[in-house]
């Protein structure tokens, strides 16, 4: 991707704002079936998950998965 997003100040449309529903990182962690995929995540967000899983002893990457199924689950209507 070499195209640049180029902002500009101006009026925001109607703005949504959606409830806090996410589960803290202490509940992020269960057994499923899983599919491999390749993903880039920002290095901020691979830290806070690091550091989060080891706190909770758990892997980070089932953490991030986990977050996902629940936000997925919430708009699976």
């Amino acid at each position: 991707m070499t195209n640049k997003i180029v902002y500009s100040d101006g009026e925001i449309n109607e703005v949504r704002i959606i409830p806090d529903f996410l589960p803290p990182p202490s509940e992020l962690a269960f057994r499923e079936d899983t599919v491999k995929v390749t993903i880039a995540l920002s290095k901020s967000s691979v830290e806070f998950f690091k550091e989060q899983a080891a706190r909770h002893q758990v892997s980070y990457q089932k953490m991030i998965r986990r977050l996902l199924d629940e936000y997925a689950a919430r708009f699976d209507e």
